[in-house]
């Protein structure tokens, strides 16, 4: 179900943003929302891909573009409007569901935005149960000193990060080494052989489409195992 959500701008004012519901096979679920990355919006293959994926497996997904997308320029809102877009997406979401488990995440730049979101003050109210990570763009490709995690030890939730083992925005083994100064429990799921978007090489074993379904199996158990109780 498709739907527009009027969104608050870093300055006061608001425009609207087009949001897609995929609902789940079972009463009651947990619901993921999903940002899309700095080069498409949540009408490409990835995130569709993902979140009717998530939806057949009992979770609940909702994409949504950043203004930016949905105005149709190509370069990214500055940090503050992409927070403010997050803010206002994911507080419209909580109060459509009510008390169901609530996980926020998404899509290389759309997933670093939901952690610095859940590292906010004002994400409290949102009684998020954890976030999940498609790919984080730990640092730009080829200048690792360029960190994205300043804001880690404020992120209190339980977090899933999936990574490619061939990911240029960050390996696995370097996320690892960040790990002690994220603010809550952080576990990795290792794409073998997957890139940025986990798509393997083309001399492996298991295609693309496997790959995601495998993906989406581990995703979706692991929220299923954190649905109990939302971290303060």
């Amino acid at each position: 179900m498709e739907t527009s959500i009027a969104v608050a701008t870093a300055h006061g004012t608001s425009v609207h943003v087009t949001a897609r519901i995929h609902a789940a096979t079972v009463p009651a679920a947990p619901c993921l929302v999903l940002a899309h990355g700095a080069g498409a919006g949540h009408d490409n293959g990835f995130m569709i891909e993902f979140a009717s994926g998530l939806a057949a497996r009992g979770v609940e997904a909702v994409t949504f573009n950043f203004p930016y997308t949905e105005q149709r320029r190509r370069t990214p809102d500055p940090p503050s409007v992409l927070e403010a877009c997050w803010l206002s997406v994911a507080a419209a979401v909580r109060a459509r569901i009510g008390e169901r488990p609530f996980f926020i995440g998404g899509k290389s730049m759309g997933g670093r935005i939901a952690s610095q979101v859940a590292a906010r003050p004002e994400a409290s109210a949102l009684s998020l149960h954890g976030l999940v990570f498609l790919g984080y763009p730990l640092h730009p490709p080829g200048r690792p000193s360029q960190l994205r995690v300043a804001h880690w030890p404020s992120v209190r939730q339980p977090s899933l990060f999936v990574q490619g083992s061939r990911d240029t925005f960050g390996t696995p083994d370097e996320l690892r080494a960040h790990f002690p100064s994220y603010g809550g429990r952080a576990d990795l799921l290792v794409v073998e052989d997957g890139d940025h978007s986990f798509k393997p090489s083309k001399s492996a074993r298991r295609g693309a489409a496997e790959t995601y379904s495998a993906i989406q199996d581990e995703i979706a158990r692991w929220i299923k195992e954190h649905t109990q109780h939302p971290e303060p």
